[in-house]
């Protein structure tokens, strides 16, 4: 549920590293006749293993094929523009995600049009074909997501804790909407609490990211709790986390906590296999900020991932919580 959630590949072979993600810009931009509209048969596989990389729950892997299928798609097209936004040459990156945006606009009008357009070339777009078509996902879910990395070319810091959160708005909370939609649960209060939830997860995941986030030329930590902490971005950019810097990243752990506990009760009003999967998003989020508080906060000297068997614990607890 995060932007990353946030974790389908219409075409790609799994990314084992992160430098191989330059590769997923490349086929980005091949040309139509590289298209591959059908999801690939491996693709639960390749869904588990971008979850152990991005929070994604374990249990995805057990849903039906078709919800695998359709939030596959929905993932490889979240990790694309992703991908646009980060790797591809800064020079490019508008031009691409305008393309995106625009191969959007045609898959939306395909299906209303008596005179048809010109198709998609973008592989993640023309994988959006099925989940359009069968769960009416509105299409200013995925434009959001573009809008993001949009932002991301021109935000580089945020002020405030409502700033990121109105980040969040665009990077995050669709994926979440996309899934209960997918499920065939929304409902305008269900929303909301699946908002909550993904802004929180997005949030963790910036604190798991903070070096290459600083790298990369962006801060995701607002700068008046940096100020509050007497926290600079040379406290970022260093091997290991300093005090003060352990100290803001707790805090903004325990918001991210608080963040995802209020949208949790959402577990409670899903049936099926719908209560797992959001139930499983949940627990990765818990899971991996026990495993920043594990660190001592300290996220610099190694990526704070969490382990699987703490996620299954938290996809129990959870589950066993809100039945």
């Amino acid at each position: 549920m995060t932007r990353e959630g946030a974790g389908t590949e219409a075409v790609p072979a799994p990314d084992h590293a992160r430098g191989s993600r330059l590769s997923s810009v490349a086929r980005v931009t091949s040309p139509a006749g590289q298209i591959h509209a059908a999801l690939a048969d491996d693709s639960s596989d390749l869904l588990a293993h971008k979850a152990a990389a991005e929070n994604f729950p374990v249990a995805l892997r057990f849903l039906p094929r078709r919800y695998r299928a359709y939030l596959t798609a929905v993932y490889n097209f979240a990790r694309t523009v992703d991908d646009v936004g980060d790797e591809a040459p800064p020079r490019d990156r508008v031009r691409l995600l305008d393309e995106l945006d625009g191969d959007l606009t045609r898959i939306y009008a395909a299906r209303h049009d008596s005179v048809p357009r010109s198709p998609p070339v973008y592989p993640a777009v023309c994988g959006l074909a099925g989940v359009i078509a069968d769960c009416a996902i509105p299409v200013q879910c995925f434009r959001d997501l573009i809008n993001a990395n949009r932002q991301d070319q021109v935000v580089t810091r945020y002020e405030t804790f409502d700033e990121l959160l109105g980040y969040c708005a665009l990077s995050a909370n669709p994926v979440g909407r996309i899934v209960l939609l997918v499920f065939g649960c929304s409902t305008p209060e269900r929303a909301e609490l699946s908002d909550a939830v993904c802004s929180g997860l997005q949030i963790v995941e910036h604190l798991q990211d903070i070096g290459e986030d600083l790298r990369a030329g962006r801060v995701y930590l607002p700068a008046a709790d940096m100020r509050s902490y007497d926290c600079s971005e040379r406290d970022l950019a260093g091997q290991a986390a300093s005090p003060q810097l352990r100290r803001l990243v707790a805090a903004e752990a325990d918001r991210a906590a608080r963040l995802i506990d209020s949208g949790a009760p959402l577990v409670g009003q899903l049936r099926g296999y719908a209560r797992v999967a959001v139930a499983g998003y949940i627990a990765g989020g818990r899971a991996a900020i026990a495993a920043i508080r594990a660190a001592d906060h300290d996220v610099l000297s190694g990526l704070r991932k969490p382990t699987k068997s703490r996620t299954v614990r938290e996809l129990a607890a959870i589950l066993i919580r809100w039945r």
